[in-house]
């Protein structure tokens, strides 16, 4: 049976896959596990619980409430709130355990629940699998006066976390104009006034949720509508969330879309300059793209890769020490301010560098070429066999020996999918689709499912 946690918590079709009935046991389990672990170090254990938008957040979080109150932890609920402020919380607030309900990018009819530990660090693995095992155990639950408190917050933490934000630049924004798509998600509030308290003059699209607009052809999976408002509102540039706020994607004054992989590379960059990356080191998954790995090495600095997802890069930013970590897809880990991918602190963040600068975004994201990629995703294959086929390995190795230190070959396994995603980069658009082309044809004939 496939395991419940995935890279990033809970996840599925609400009321489906992820039930209101999931939701209470897993409350339960954690906060008994965790006891068992030592990790409430025998005092009276509090939590906070945080959601995005989407309608089904308000019976999951409900849900969840009710199984760490009944588990005697005394419970918070934040209401609406982003991933990385929920995260942040945990920390300040010195709190035991934390919940968030979230998609994040998903569509609206999903949704997930991802725990974070004291300090507001995702939970181990080992951790998600006990609590895992011990979802229809029969507890001892405590009664009277042992029972869990719930409290409801009225909006002070939303306020702590946009001070916190603030806090985390020294540069005043007057004179920018920034345009904003909320993707109808859980910064809908805090984003804008963030950067609106820094000084920015701030354009806000997708800022209304109602439960069901959450990232509907909005926000970082979806930027046309903030590229054409940006270019409307002639802002110097534009930045997109997603339904959490845990990724941010930008737009330069143009139009032209910037991605992770760029945004990395322009606060690396300042960050060195400034003694304030950790050994020089910038830490990102292997999806991102080469022309990032050169840029970075022409400019000083050493790229260190991980497999796919946040977990994943945090993971090694604090087995290294290191200071900045992220994905293509927008999640940028600034760790001397947060324990996850922030949205909002990356745009404040970028918008600090260009105002330092006094450089347009498109200016500053020339840092890196980006190298020509190409995905493919073969399916109906084994993809157990991808890396010990002889003959797509011999492949694979012809394919990198033609390419030489211009371009690379990925091929991975999808986690959940009977399919292998053939990853190319070239000098030339050219060079990157015919590569792949024959790639996908090797594995799509060796590893055919009978």
């Amino acid at each position: 049976m496939a395991r419940l946690f995935g890279t990033d918590g809970v996840r599925g079709l609400a009321n489906r896959e992820v039930t209101a009935s999931l939701a209470l046991r897993l409350g339960t389990a954690a906060a008994h596990v965790v006891a068992e672990k030592g990790l409430f170090d025998g005092h009276r254990p509090r939590a906070i619980v945080g959601r995005d938008p989407r309608v089904s957040g308000q019976f999951l979080s409900a849900a969840v409430i009710a199984g760490l109150a009944s588990a005697g932890v005394d419970t918070e609920d934040l209401g609406v709130i982003p991933t990385p402020a929920v995260a942040h919380l945990t920390g300040a607030d010195d709190v035991d355990l934390a919940v968030m309900i979230s998609a994040s990018h998903n569509a609206m009819p999903d949704n997930g629940i991802k725990f974070f530990a004291r300090g507001g660090v995702k939970l181990d693995d080992a951790i998600e699998d006990a609590i895992e095992a011990q979802l229809d155990a029969e507890w001892e639950l405590p009664i009277g006066a042992d029972v869990g408190h719930v409290s409801m917050n009225r909006g002070s933490a939303g306020d702590a976390y946009v001070e916190h934000l603030l806090g985390s630049i020294d540069s005043d924004l007057s004179g920018l104009r920034i345009a904003v798509d909320c993707a109808n998600g859980a910064a809908s509030d805090v984003g804008p006034a963030a950067l609106r308290a820094a000084g920015a003059d701030v354009v806000v699209i997708n800022a209304s949720p109602d439960g069901r607009n959450i990232n509907e052809k909005c926000g970082s999976t979806h930027p046309e509508q903030l590229q054409a408002v940006t270019v409307a509102s002639e802002a110097d540039f534009g930045v997109a969330f997603d339904g959490d706020a845990d990724r941010c994607l930008a737009v330069d004054h143009t139009g032209n879309l910037i991605d992770g992989d760029q945004i990395m590379g322009i606060l690396a960059v300042a960050m060195n300059e400034a003694d304030a990356l950790a050994d020089s080191t910038l830490v990102v998954t292997v999806m991102s793209n080469l022309g990032l790995t050169l840029a970075m090495r022409e400019a000083g600095i050493e790229v260190v890769r991980t497999g796919v997802g946040d977990r994943y890069v945090l993971e090694k930013m604090r087995q290294g020490g290191y200071s900045l970590g992220g994905e293509q897809s927008g999640h940028i880990i600034l760790a001397k301010h947060a324990t996850t991918g922030d949205g909002v602190l990356t745009a404040l963040h970028l918008a600090a560098r260009a105002a330092q600068t006094g450089r347009t975004l498109a200016s500053l994201a020339s840092v890196m070429t980006r190298l020509p990629q190409v995905l493919v995703n073969v399916r109906g294959v084994d993809k157990a066999r991808v890396t010990t086929d002889p003959t797509v390995t011999a492949a694979v190795e012809s394919a990198e020996a033609r390419l030489g230190g211009s371009g690379r070959v990925l091929l991975r396994p999808s986690g959940t999918e009977p399919l292998v995603r053939v990853m190319v980069e070239a000098a030339t658009q050219d060079q990157a689709d015919q590569e792949a082309r024959q790639l996908s044809d090797v594995v799509s004939r060796e590893l055919a499912l009978d």
